[in-house]
């Protein structure tokens, strides 16, 4: 399944019925009183966050939606039927901006917002009716539909983000780390949209762990693959910074962590501030050790040494998770 996580579409809500302008017309009254009723309320728009959703994708191919309007009102005082408001479900972490102004943050499953309210019903013409106007004739219109163009961006709800250069075995830790299968290949950018993981501590406590697709530098201002994704890591309470000890493009392993370090503050500087926990993958190669000593050294922060192949290391690195949320 394609993985959409921004889309723009357009939503209109429902027009409200009219009211009516009637006179009872009966064998024994031939001059009646005024009897036209309200209209019913056009239907809202409405969106609802929901976790059997995983993906914009739905609304990216429908683009446009339109609740139904209310029923104009009838006569002997009967009033118009109400629309049935349009619910549309949307991930769990699906962000909603008309324009600028963000108009609603969905974190939670269940959780809505009316982003287009349907127009108020009309007011008929028993409405007016009072002692010095017996017969009037006056009514209103429905109130009119609004419609929206609106900017929807997913951004997953996790509580630790796993970064990193593509090949930097972020997939196959995370398949180690948790129950995930992600797709693992020894080329870059094996990951192609954020793969979420749960971990466990044994204790009866999880964690959702996203993988979030390689980055690379100059990623923030929309290089490679990580530009897309940046987005979704903005809201995890921890990053892993996974470093590969030996980068296979002969570039040093601090370079790179500055590098992407870089990209996190030119994305947003409340990305740059999430606190990172260091990690050096590969321990189980030949000079590991010597390697890893290096990277603390040149950047200065504590760095736990693993083998995402092996497995080695990844019980401190789960301490260090669960310690930090």
């Amino acid at each position: 399944m394609k993985f959409v996580d921004a889309t723009t579409v357009t939503v209109t809500s429902g027009k409200g019925g009219d009211g009516l302008a009637s006179f009872r017309h009966e064998r024994n009254l031939p001059l009646g009183g005024p009897d036209g009723g309200d209209g019913g309320r056009g239907g809202s728009v409405i969106l609802r966050a929901s976790e059997n959703v995983d993906t914009l994708l739905a609304l990216a191919r429908t683009g446009k939606y339109k609740a139904a309007d209310g029923e104009a009102g009838r006569a002997v005082c009967r009033h118009g039927a109400n629309a049935a408001d349009l619910t549309i479900e949307v991930p769990v972490g699906t962000l909603i901006a008309d324009g600028g102004e963000i108009l609603a943050d969905l974190t939670a499953h269940g959780q809505e917002a009316i982003v287009a309210r349907g127009g108020a019903g009309g007011f008929g013409n028993r409405r007016y009716a009072a002692a010095l106007n017996q017969a009037p004739d006056e009514f209103t219109y429905g109130g009119e539909s609004e419609t929206k163009k609106l900017h929807l961006e997913l951004k997953l709800i996790a509580d630790v983000g796993l970064i990193g250069f593509p090949n930097a075995g972020k997939s196959t830790l995370l398949g180690r780390l948790s129950a995930a299968r992600p797709k693992i290949a020894d080329y870059p950018f094996t990951t192609m949209q954020p793969q979420l993981g749960i971990v466990e501590n044994g204790a009866g406590r999880e964690l959702i762990l996203a993988d979030i697709p390689g980055l690379i530098a100059g990623a923030a201002a929309g290089r490679g693959l990580g530009h897309e994704f940046l987005r979704h890591v903005e809201r995890c309470r921890v990053l892993i910074h996974l470093v590969n000890l030996y980068p296979l493009d002969g570039t040093y392993p601090w370079d790179n962590f500055h590098a992407i370090n870089r990209e996190l503050a030119a994305f947003s500087e409340k990305l740059a501030q999430t606190p990172q926990i260091v990690v050096g993958n590969k321990t189980d190669l030949t000079g590991a050790d010597d390697a890893l000593e290096l990277l603390r050294a040149e950047i200065g922060l504590p760095v736990i040494g693993i083998s995402a192949a092996t497995g080695a290391g990844l019980k401190e690195l789960k301490r260090e998770m669960f310690k930090n949320n």
